[in-house]
């Protein structure tokens, strides 16, 4: 089974955190309702089993628990990958969400690097902070030691621009990840070497 578990307790946040890359429950408590959807459909369209808990700071702001996740989340699934044996590597999609057309596209390659084009045209989504999802994809790339392209192609509504983020980075993220049986269980790199 490729899982992991993850925590992190701060003075501003207390997280607990378990992935399999093969699939689950899915499960989270992050303490804002918005981005409780977001990671959902993170999980689902990346065929990801995703239990989180996130007790946080959230009178000053979500901003430290939104990012605290992306740690969290991406340290589970660089674990999770380990030596990154068998897997695709890349994974891509184009990803339309009503008037929303986003690109996504990763590869496990042990640099975690964020290219992150995304123009959302409200500050906040009900409770939660626009800038927050360029925050939590900048975590989660560095700790998972990925490369993270996210480009917006065109769109209008903020809702439905960050649901095709998540919903894109999930579909790459589970493709980039999923096991390749052609590759008989090799590193797919020719330094013999990922993360």
């Amino acid at each position: 089974m490729r899982t992991a578990g993850s925590k992190r307790k701060t003075a501003e946040t207390k997280i607990e955190l378990e992935l399999n890359l093969d699939g689950g429950e899915v499960r989270i408590n992050s303490g804002n309702g918005f981005f409780d959807h977001m990671l959902t459909l993170f999980a689902h369209h990346g065929r990801l089993g995703l239990i989180l808990d996130c007790q946080g700071d959230i009178m000053v702001d979500f901003h430290h628990s939104c990012e605290d996740i992306g740690i969290v989340l991406g340290r589970a699934l660089r674990q999770a990958l380990g030596e990154a044996r068998g897997v695709n590597r890349y994974g891509w999609i184009i990803l339309p969400m009503d008037e929303a057309l986003v690109l996504a596209s990763v590869d496990i390659s042990g640099r975690g690097l964020l290219g992150f084009k995304v123009e959302i045209p409200t500050e906040r989504i009900g409770g939660f902070e626009s800038e927050l999802v360029k925050e939590f994809w900048l975590a989660f790339s560095r700790e998972a030691g990925l490369t993270l392209h996210l480009q917006l192609l065109s769109g209008e509504n903020s809702h439905h621009i960050i649901e095709a983020v998540f919903k894109a980075a999930g579909r790459a993220i589970g493709m980039a990840a999923a096991i390749d049986p052609a590759m008989a269980g090799a590193i797919p790199s020719t330094k013999g070497i990922l993360l």
